[in-house]
This record gives C-alpha cells, structure tokens and sequence, in this order.
C-alpha cells in the first residue's frame, strides 16, 4: 500500500477556456466564431427521499435535465431560426418566430502544473438543444464603449440512451479516450476535404468509444 501524496508534480489539474464551437442545424456544421462562454448548469436532480414508519429509509436522486447560457459577440447566420429569426429575402428578417432546434459542440482545454494547456482538452456534445429570447442593450458610442456580447439561455430534449438515463450533454476526455477514436469523432463534427461537418447520433457516439 502507498500512503497518500498531495502537490505531486503534474497532478495539479485545471480546466479552462473554451473553443471550436460548432453549430449544427439540420445535421450540417457551421463554425461558431465570436464565442466568449457556455456556463454549463442542470435543473432536477434533487434527492427524494422516502419514508416508511416515520422514518426515511432511502433517497434516490431525480432525473436531470442539461441546461445552459451562450454567450458571444456575434452567432452564425445559420443560427437565426434558433434564435427566432425569419429572412423572407435577402436582407429583410422578421422575428419572433418559432425556434428551431439545435445541437452544438465546443472545447474547453486542460492542463496541469508541469504542461500547461498542453496536456489535453475535452469535447463537449449538446443534443436538441433550443435556446430563449435574449436581451440586447443598444446604446450609443462612447468613448469607452465596449464591443455588445449576446446571450441565450438554452434548455435541452436529451435523445434515447440504452444502459444509462437519457442525457443531452456528452464529454470527450481526450487524455483517457483513444487518440484515433478522437480523431475520428473531430473528423465527424468539423468534417474534412472530403466530407462536411454534421453531428453524430448518442449510438454512434457510444459505439466509436465503446
């Protein structure tokens, strides 16, 4: 037996960043440039315990449900059906109109105390995601004006899932997973020379790692 160690050198872990978002409408990719963050939260999945004799005898957790806040300066134009958006013609677009559904992908990079973000990041998959009206402030130019970021509160339909609850939200570990499963799951969500971007199903997700 080994007796516990703590500051090991290179156990240092940390989490940070985000990257390479990818927009998926009708299955087909499309790069998300001006991406500032995903806050990642759920909803559900409190304890209900139970009672018998007065006595609370077990609990077991709820079903959870993935949610989460888009935040960038600026979206794909693909994406203004998800935002409610509507081009009768070229350049003429209504709003407030029925939202479409969406899947996304994006990064967010580890590293530790001896290679930095060097050491590997993590994929993220949201499935049948559908995102809220958000709020734009409009003000005028100033001397110290700042660039106006967007924001999306988005709430998930998580897909069919066999041997484990149903779940919108998969992540990629790229420091335990097979470099040619990854390689093969990048080649599918941001396509290559010969093939576009789209976004895997959860069965074809599992079966590639499994």
């Amino acid at each position: 037996m080994t007796r516990l160690a703590w500051g090991t050198l290179g156990e240092r872990f940390y989490e940070t960043g985000v990257d390479r978002g990818v927009l998926y409408v009708d299955n087909t990719g499309y790069a998300w440039n001006g991406l500032v963050s995903v806050q990642e939260k759920s909803s559900g999945g409190d304890p209900q315990p139970f009672f018998l004799d007065g006595y609370k005898y077990t609990q077991i957790s709820a079903t959870e449900d993935f949610e989460a806040t888009i935040e960038a300066v600026s979206s794909p134009r693909e994406f203004g059906p998800c935002d409610g958006s509507t081009e009768l013609y070229a350049g003429l677009t209504v709003t407030q109109q029925k939202r479409k559904q969406f899947d996304l992908s994006y990064r967010t990079l580890l590293g530790n105390d001896s290679s930095g973000l060097s050491l590997g990041y993590k994929i993220h998959l949201v499935y049948n995601a559908l995102s809220g009206p958000s709020e734009r402030n409009n003000q005028t130019n100033q001397n110290d004006s700042e660039v106006m970021t967007l924001s999306w509160a988005i709430t998930t339909n998580p897909p069919p899932a066999t041997g484990f609850r149903p779940t919108s939200h998969f992540i990629i570990d790229t420091r335990r997973a097979s470099s040619g499963d990854v390689t093969a799951l990048e080649d599918i969500l941001y396509g290559t020379g010969a093939t576009t971007a789209r976004f895997p199903s959860v069965a074809e997700v599992v079966a590639l790692f499994a």
